[in-house]
């Protein structure tokens, strides 16, 4: 992850203590999955998470920083996390970093090259954007067997004609305006020799860390973040009711094509992009799944679209047998480091892709319906792979517990819900029964419709009833 520049003063404003933000982080490193929390410390001094010990993967590495970012109250993440991962070969190591790049859809067209020694993989080559680097690394973080990642010779080459830093700022500031993840009305933007300086107050680490990103996909050369303050107060209501005024279709289609334009999976010719009372539909051909469904992804980021119906096909540039993207899709689960310790069924007919099999949470289900649909050639994906019964944190079956056992759940949910910085004050009310979860209620965004049920998922909950309705007050 990009590494940021963090404020070392307190904010009187954040009235969450260090030890109750190293509780919250070592609970939810418990109970969201893909972590090691018996081998990571945790300590919390003026809001700063430090966290030290190992993991297996890089991936881990990188979720368990996400994860800490997401608390309520952390205003910034230091990670001093080793990484101690199963020796992997020289040779077959290099040969699965090559075989990773050419099965993305996106990199598999990149001038990148990737060798490893004792696990370091030096990555080497040409990309376009800052946004192109970051999937690239994305890619390889996902093969088992690597250890570090060396992306000095990896160079962004920005092209003949490079934006002013005016044209910079600006762009920043209507990208960060129409991203439903951040409220950036209290920050100061300034940019001097394609150096970006970051100024004034954001509500989460998180949304320090989204801000910090936008700067670098606007083309920014570095980013100066260390004057971006997060605190608490930055979270009322009240200072984010006018983020999500209501926007005309008109505006609302420019903001989905201008998002388009930085997402690096979604091709250079645009989808067709209807917006009507703020429901997005998007049309024509992209050249993989993941283009499709990352196009989706980004609509609903923006800030008036209600809703999103995504009519795209999927229409690969080359023919590839059903046979050679099942044995794509074998390879690329047994090479992740998440779940490539399962056994899958893969089925592929005219490049629908079902994948059949049993994990042990809702995280590795997902992680490996991501992994089989990221493959190139994959045209529609079916994911039937299920979720195996486990002890409840009382040792009682999710499905089948015990008196006071959906209390329990439900107060689980409740305490991920307060810990998080976008749900902890929305309307949300919870009931569970026999481990089924319904959630009711509204929230602000689509967004945090769809992180309310996964906290849910998160926590211990069989099933999820999400019966939240995203509030039309909000302006989407």
């Amino acid at each position: 992850m990009q590494t940021l520049d963090y404020d070392t003063q307190p904010t009187t404003a954040d009235h969450v203590t260090d030890a109750a933000i190293t509780a919250a982080v070592e609970l939810f490193f418990l109970t969201k999955k893909g972590v090691p929390a018996h081998l990571i410390d945790v300590s919390t001094h003026e809001g700063i998470v430090q966290l030290s010990g190992i993991t297996d993967n890089l991936l881990a590495r990188e979720r368990a920083e996400e994860i800490a970012l997401l608390v309520r109250g952390v205003r910034g993440v230091v990670n001093e996390l080793l990484i101690s991962t199963p020796d992997v070969p020289d040779e077959e190591l290099n040969r699965h970093l090559a075989t990773a790049l050419a099965d993305d859809p996106a990199t598999a067209d990149y001038n990148v090259q990737a060798a490893a020694a004792d696990g370091v993989v030096t990555v080497t080559g040409v990309v376009q954007s800052w946004a192109e680097k970051q999937l690239v690394l994305r890619v390889l973080r996902g093969v088992r067997g690597v250890r570090r990642l060396e992306t000095e010779a990896l160079v962004i080459r920005w092209g003949e004609v490079q934006n002013s830093d005016e044209e910079i700022t600006t762009q920043i500031r209507e990208l960060l305006d129409w991203d439903i993840r951040v409220h950036s009305a209290l920050v100061d933007i300034r940019t001097a020799d394609r150096v970006v300086h970051l100024a004034g107050t954001v509500g989460s680490a998180a949304e320090k860390a989204q801000v910090v990103a936008t700067a670098h996909q606007a083309g920014a050369s570095r980013v100066e973040a260390r004057d971006l303050f997060v605190a608490y107060w930055a979270l009322s209501p009240e200072l984010r009711s006018h983020k999500y005024a209501n926007r005309s279709d008109e505006d609302i289609a420019a903001a989905v094509g201008a998002a388009f334009l930085y997402d690096p999976r979604v091709p250079t010719l645009q989808p067709t992009i209807v917006v009507h009372n703020g429901i997005v539909t998007l049309s024509g051909a992209v050249g993989n799944l993941r283009a499709k469904q990352d196009a989706e992804r980004d609509a609903r980021d923006v800030v008036g679209v209600w809703d999103v119906h995504n009519l795209l096909k999927v229409r690969t540039t080359r023919f590839i047998p059903d046979l050679n993207i099942t044995r794509s899709i074998e390879q690329a689960l047994a090479r992740d480091p998440y779940v490539g310790f399962f056994d899958f069924s893969v089925y592929v007919r005219n490049g629908k892709a079902s994948l059949y099999g049993q994990v042990g949470s809702h995280f590795e289900q997902k992680q490996a319906g991501e992994v089989a649909a990221g493959v190139n050639g994959v045209a529609d994906f079916a994911n039937w792979v299920t979720v195996a019964a486990s002890p409840g944190f009382d040792g009682f079956e999710v499905y089948a517990p015990k008196p006071n056992a959906d209390f329990a759940l439900a107060e689980r949910i409740r305490t991920r819900w307060f810990w998080s910085p976008s749900l902890h004050n929305q309307a949300i009310e919870v009931l569970v029964e026999k481990g089924r979860a319904t959630l009711t209620g509204t929230v602000d965004t689509w967004l945090d419709r769809e992180q309310a049920a996964y906290d849910a998922y998160n926590v211990g909950a069989r099933y999820v009833n999400n019966d939240l309705v995203v509030s039309t007050a909000s302006g989407l």
